[in-house]
């Protein structure tokens, strides 16, 4: 995903991370001619970046994966900027994943449907689409970080959009 997106953006500036060292290296290799991509290593319920720092944070298939799920959401309210946005999607809870992910042994916790919703309200972030896909095994959702986003030479674009 950094890839393509580095290559159909290549003037935005891109951090990718990951828990696992092997996945960060792959990252590294796979985005060396993007001057403007980075991959470091980091875990998601402590993100080494600072508050506020980022426009959009992307989140595919990864939540599942992160045991305080809840946790990882609230950092990426954290190094969201206001008017930011949290856009991704992610397995729910069904028969079918768990069993997958218990045949693989890989450490998860499965979202159930009714839980994101209030965890995005506990993070700060307002819920701009949250949709079933894949017969209902799969959310995927848009939020965004209440406030006015700004770029680089801090004009205001939030609103200028919605003109």
């Amino acid at each position: 995903m950094a890839e393509a997106i580095a290559r159909a953006n290549p003037r935005v500036r891109l951090t990718t991370t990951d828990a696992d060292p092997v996945m960060v290296e792959a990252a590294r290799d796979r985005l060396a001619g993007f001057p403007l991509a980075q991959a470091r290593q980091a875990d998601a319920t402590r993100l080494p970046f600072e508050d506020e720092s980022f426009d959009t944070v992307l989140s595919f298939l990864m939540l599942h994966h992160v045991i305080e799920w809840e946790r990882a959401v609230a950092e990426a309210a954290r190094v969201l900027r206001s008017g930011g946005a949290f856009v991704g999607y992610d397995l729910l809870a069904s028969p079918m994943a768990s069993l997958v992910h218990r045949a693989d042994r890989s450490p998860h916790r499965l979202i159930e449907p009714e839980a994101f919703g209030p965890v995005l309200d506990h993070a700060g972030l307002g819920p701009l689409a949250l949709r079933l896909s894949f017969g209902g095994r799969v959310l995927r959702f848009i939020a965004h970080k209440p406030g006015n986003a700004q770029d680089a030479s801090g004009n205001d674009i939030t609103s200028r959009r919605s003109r």
